[in-house]
């Protein structure tokens, strides 16, 4: 076990000053995310972020790992003291994380969302692409620019083709979807606010 793992163990098993319920809560409400939500993106309960952050319960090294992973955020970062960051304003394209997996590459601008009011993402759909079945729902508002592909976006009851200039914008609370159509991949750039992605 190394000396950051013996740390944190120590952290959260001993009466320390570092309060792990505070710290969790606050980084959760800059990034956006209400304890429902980042439930519902970790698969963690909601009642025991709910216990973590009431200081009711204390978390294990993976549990605490698995709830950061929906900010996200790493273990590193969530312990180690917050001196000022300098903001960083551009990004180049290889530094960008991407979020996303299998055919659907989603590079965030920025490497986290802490005190962040937005999400921006480039987004590339590979032929036959999509978001799932099931409907994305979460606070806030989203909007996009497709750059180049067709895009099937639905939103609600509503459902368009969207090709390149065309652009979209609704409220996050919409049962949502997107679905690359056509024999080219799709890439459009978008922004969420908050960013609850």
């Amino acid at each position: 076990m190394g000396f950051f793992m013996f740390n944190i163990l120590n952290m959260l098993n001993a009466d320390h000053d570092f309060d792990v319920g505070n710290r969790l809560r606050s980084i959760r409400e800059r990034s956006g995310l209400s304890q429902r939500s980042l439930a519902k993106k970790t698969g963690v309960p909601n009642s025991t972020i709910s216990l973590i952050e009431a200081g009711k319960t204390s978390p294990s090294v993976s549990a605490l790992r698995r709830i950061l992973s929906g900010i996200p955020i790493g273990l590193s970062e969530f312990f180690a003291d917050e001196p000022e960051k300098e903001q960083q304003i551009f990004f180049t394209a290889e530094s960008l994380p991407d979020i996303g997996k299998g055919k659907l590459s989603l590079k965030q601008v920025g490497n986290d969302l802490l005190d962040r009011a937005m999400m921006i993402l480039h987004e590339t759909y590979e032929i036959g692409a999509d978001t799932g079945r099931k409907m994305y729902v979460h606070d806030g508002e989203e909007g996009g620019v497709v750059i180049s592909g067709r895009i099937e976006v639905t939103v609600g009851e509503e459902r368009k083709i969207l090709g390149p200039g065309d652009a979209y914008y609704f409220q996050s609370k919409q049962p949502h979807r997107f679905k690359q159509v056509g024999p080219d991949p799709c890439i459009l750039v978008s922004a969420s606010t908050p960013p609850s992605f």
